[in-house]
């Protein structure tokens, strides 16, 4: 399967510059997958071959493929998708409580990814599937996924500089206090768990900043915002300081007012690896933690 990473046609500002150098200078594209698409790809000029050392001149069109290393494994299922975005590089899609996003051992079938490849797959589209921010199973909200390679590497370059910005609205039990502040305690696994997180003193560096909305009866509405992206962050801190999510009966939460950890990714911002465009997105927050506000916060 060949995959299309950049289409660009050269400007003034990359004539006599040579096409390894604005490939890797203006669009970012790792030394690793230059060499990829050098000895298991191709990259043509206006529909030639051509050779990374080769200058530009205003005009010419550059393409760049490669090669997958692998076939998508992942088998195409049909499932309603909620797209709330969608271009060459990457898709914004908002996904419902109860859905796993990658195939797992448990999970082999139904998830997310079977449900894109399907779509992918209706379009005449062939791409692997690659989640830039997964979602537990039970966590409702928007969620990328880059459609090559390329968009992928760019993505996790902003994951790492944290410059995606990614906000959650949870409800949580207690009285948060105080009204703001930021949670930073590394987080790891737990003894003798592969699935449920600890803070810990070895664990990896894990930062939460939060901002309370309001209180309610016995809960606070409460807007988290991650700097890092380890597994179970919000709820491994908000439990750890003895507000447990509702619903989030891994982590002490109680089920008696939610079937769900009450956590919704509300909100995603950053710049386009392509356009260089700032792009925002909100997701409103879904019926059973709306339920939930109406019921305690009057």
């Amino acid at each position: 399967m060949q995959e299309e990473l950049i289409r660009f046609t050269a400007d003034a500002a990359d004539a006599g510059q040579t096409v390894r150098e604005v490939l890797q200078k203006r669009y970012g594209v790792s030394r690793r997958l230059l060499i990829r698409a050098k000895f298991k790809g191709l990259i043509t000029r206006n529909g030639t071959l051509v050779f990374v050392n080769e200058r530009l001149q205003a005009g010419d069109e550059i393409v760049v493929l490669v090669n997958e290393e692998e076939t998508e494994a992942v088998a195409p299922e049909e499932m309603p998708l909620v797209i709330r975005y969608e271009d060459e590089d990457l898709m914004v899609i908002a996904k419902p409580a109860g859905l796993v996003v990658h195939p797992t051992g448990n999970h082999a079938s139904g998830t997310l990814a079977n449900g894109v490849i399907a779509y992918w797959k209706r379009q005449g589209e062939k791409r692997r599937f690659r989640a830039v921010n997964r979602l537990d199973k039970d966590t409702s909200g928007l969620l990328i996924i880059a459609k090559n390679q390329w968009a992928h590497e760019q993505f996790s370059r902003m994951q790492q500089d944290r410059s995606l910005k990614r906000t959650y609205l949870a409800i949580a039990e207690g009285i948060v206090e105080p009204g703001a502040g930021t949670m930073d305690e590394p987080i790891g696994l737990a003894e003798n768990s592969f699935i449920t997180r600890q803070v810990r003193a070895d664990g990896q560096s894990a930062v939460t900043h939060f901002r309370v909305l309001t209180h309610g009866e016995g809960m606070s509405f409460v807007e988290l915002r991650l700097e890092t992206g380890r597994t179970h962050q919000i709820r491994v801190h908000m439990s750890h300081r003895g507000h447990p999510l509702a619903g989030d009966d891994l982590y002490g939460g109680a089920r008696t007012h939610i079937g769900r950890q009450a956590l919704h990714a509300v909100e995603l911002a950053f710049v386009h690896p392509r356009s260089g465009n700032e792009m925002h997105f909100r997701e409103p927050i879904p019926e059973d933690m709306q339920q939930l506000l109406n019921q305690f916060f009057r």
